[in-house]
């Protein structure tokens, strides 16, 4: 997920309550003023004498001209660089973006926030608002933390349904709502996901719990907010997990509680094009996978060449960041 940042120079009590409540992740004060920040909730404060400390861990830069993009760059291997770009130029941003992760974008309207965290569709690191506006606040808090993660979800063609046995499987609880073609991305390898969908349907067993999904085996991997990925067995609360809708559009979600139960499994192998993956999940009835139109199919309903939406990336991950190197999973 993309960090949220909001500059509070000079001091203005209700912008700072108005930007924890927005669920900002760090507030930059001036000097001294860290305390009086915390008094009023738990957030991280950027300043010289902050949590993040500025020249150490972070650092400005005006763009004008090439030479500072260059400058932006090269600061941004070491630490977080803030760039401002007069007039809001989009070009030197997208430079900016092309070359670094560590590129957070001065803002100043909801329309530049949007445009900041999807440029290039990666977009940058987060954003730093300069607003003297609480409602301004809300609002690009609403656009940076819900929903503007987009992936590209591809179809996958499901080839067998297996029993599994018995094992472990973990059942994520968030502190989100879920609805109808939501769910997580679940996989038995790093590079192949499948859309595990909430339990947010009503059926005759059990009552919907829309905040949940019955993710899977606990050595399975689970796409995480921050685009790294977690093993299930290793979820708990506080985590933040990527809510992911059928149309690819994602959002974070705090986790509650993560369950890890002894349940009768079943494996469901697919494929895409000439590749095949897997995922194994629990056998039973509430379990379900998504369908390209964002539908649920329940596990024990899904048949041979049944069409379910999956996400395709990169593989191979050193505790669960992308590595360039030569694995092989299968």
């Amino acid at each position: 997920m993309k960090e949220f940042w909001i500059k509070v120079v000079p001091w203005n009590k209700k912008l700072v309550t108005s930007g924890i409540e927005a669920g900002a992740d760090v507030i930059l004060v001036e000097e001294g003023l860290n305390e009086k920040v915390k008094e009023l909730g738990i957030v991280k404060t950027a300043s010289r004498d902050g949590d993040l400390k500025e020249g150490i861990d972070y650092e400005f830069v005006l763009i004008n001209s090439k030479e500072d993009e260059q400058k932006a760059v090269e600061l941004s291997k070491q630490k977080i660089v803030i760039v401002d770009t007069p007039d809001w130029k989009v070009i030197p941003l997208e430079n900016l973006v092309a070359q670094s992760d560590n590129i957070i974008a001065v803002v100043r309207t909801p329309e530049e926030a949007e445009l900041a965290i999807g440029i290039l569709e990666k977009g940058t690191l987060g954003i730093l608002l300069e607003t003297d506006d609480p409602s301004i606040v809300k609002e690009v808090g609403k656009i940076v933390k819900r929903g503007k993660v987009k992936l590209e979800l591809i179809e996958a063609q499901v080839i067998s349904i297996e029993p599994g046995g018995m094992g472990y499987r973990t059942c994520i609880d968030t502190t989100d709502i879920m609805g109808i073609g939501e769910g997580m991305l679940v996989g038995d390898r790093s590079d192949l996901f499948l859309l595990v969908h909430s339990e947010s349907i009503e059926n005759p067993y059990v009552a919907p719990r829309p905040f949940r999904v019955n993710a899977g085996g606990v050595h399975a991997y689970v796409m995480m907010a921050d685009g790294k990925t977690k093993y299930l067995y290793e979820i708990s609360t506080g985590d933040k997990v990527l809510v992911v809708n059928h149309r690819g559009e994602g959002r974070e979600a705090l986790v509650g509680r993560a369950k890890i139960e002894l349940r009768p499994l079943l494996i469901v192998k697919v494929k895409i094009g000439d590749e095949e993956g897997s995922l194994v999940l629990q056998n039973a009835e509430t379990i379900r996978l998504t369908r390209p139109d964002g539908n649920p199919v329940s596990v024990v309903k899904l048949k041979r060449d049944d069409k379910i939406l999956a996400y395709k990336t990169e593989g191979g991950r050193h505790f669960g960041i992308k590595v360039k190197e030569s694995i092989k999973e299968k």
